[in-house]
């Protein structure tokens, strides 16, 4: 395999006509990291996995893939390999064809190509399929393929455009653990686009919150998560409750936020109490705040069971100062 390599993105952005997809992104990702790049439809991660690949020309700014400035060349010759979100195998070749097919491109023999390709399905577990067609597969296993086929250019960063988004959710998560294990024994870095916070914070070393074109926030899954620094990071990223208080904003994790009776003059929010979901290790409750914002509170079932609230129920919403983050 290649050896890894840092990358990083110096002021890039990226034009379509009028349209501004990634205002001005600086990025720095060290060798051997998987990151996420993790936002809604339309926030620019795909456009900057794109303009990584060389398959989008960059409008401003440097690409820098280790010592080398790579923003004008051709995606073969960067030192990337893209694993698309349709897969894109050829249906006609079997599945050791379709992974040797770069290196058939590259004017390489065919019993040299073949070895390789085989030794790729081994790593991916694809043996005994490496007759198969593309048609003849499950989703998981195109999925094994396409990673190979990928893999076999050995590439010193790897591009993946929501490679689970297709499967099903028992799927994905096995597939999960498949990409976490073969980015850990290549030690090259995975750079995933992806709008799936669960998926972001179970595969990332490093994730990047994307918002409008710009960058939100980035770090550590588990940083972000309990240190959201602004209103949209703490909603997208899920299990945030944000509110305000004395005039600014904050955010209250919903394992945070408390029920208890109401009290005149007592801290807390006066609420109501729209929904209650049993959830197996917690109660969900849904509240409505006086002035109409929305809140949830996921409380163990033994401190529900001490105030068995019911829909309708005039309630007050607490939380720990101390453990609320104020938002930017």
């Amino acid at each position: 395999m290649a050896t890894p390599a840092a990358l990083e993105l110096v002021a890039v952005t990226k034009r379509y006509d009028t349209t501004l997809a990634v205002d001005t992104v600086n990025l720095k990702i060290p060798a051997g990291t998987y990151c996420c790049l993790l936002g809604p439809s339309g926030c620019g991660k795909t456009s900057t996995l794109r303009m990584i690949a060389g398959h989008e020309a960059v409008s401003e700014g440097d690409i820098i893939l280790g010592a080398q400035n790579v923003t004008d060349l051709e995606p073969a010759k960067r030192g990337t390999a893209m694993m698309f979100q349709s897969y894109a195998l050829f249906p006609h070749l079997t599945v050791l064809d379709n992974v040797a097919f770069a290196l058939k491109m590259r004017g390489v023999d065919r019993t040299t190509r073949h070895k390789r390709a085989g030794e790729l399905l081994e790593l991916v577990a694809m043996t005994p399929y490496a007759g198969r067609l593309p048609a003849q597969l499950s989703g998981g296993q195109q999925q094994r393929v396409a990673l190979a086929r990928a893999l076999i250019t050995e590439p010193q960063i790897l591009l993946l455009d929501e490679p689970l988004s297709a499967l099903d959710p028992f799927l994905r998560v096995k597939m999960r653990g498949e990409l976490k294990r073969l980015q850990r024994e290549l030690g090259i870095s995975f750079i995933q686009v992806t709008h799936g916070q669960e998926e972001a914070m179970a595969l990332a070393d490093h994730i990047v919150v994307m918002n409008q074109g710009r960058i939100e926030q980035q770090g550590a899954a588990r940083d972000i998560f309990h240190h959201p620094r602004t209103e949209f990071v703490a909603r997208f990223i899920g299990g945030h409750n944000v509110l305000s208080d004395a005039g600014n904003l904050i955010a209250v994790r919903a394992d945070q936020l408390g029920i208890a009776p109401f009290t005149d003059g007592a801290f807390g929010a006066p609420a109501l109490l729209t929904q209650t979901e049993y959830q197996g290790s917690y109660i969900a409750v849904s509240l409505t705040l006086d002035d109409g914002t929305a809140l949830f509170s996921h409380l163990p079932e033994a401190a529900f069971d001490v105030h068995p609230f019911r829909p309708g129920d005039r309630v007050l919403a607490t939380w720990d100062p101390a453990k609320a983050q104020r938002l930017q």
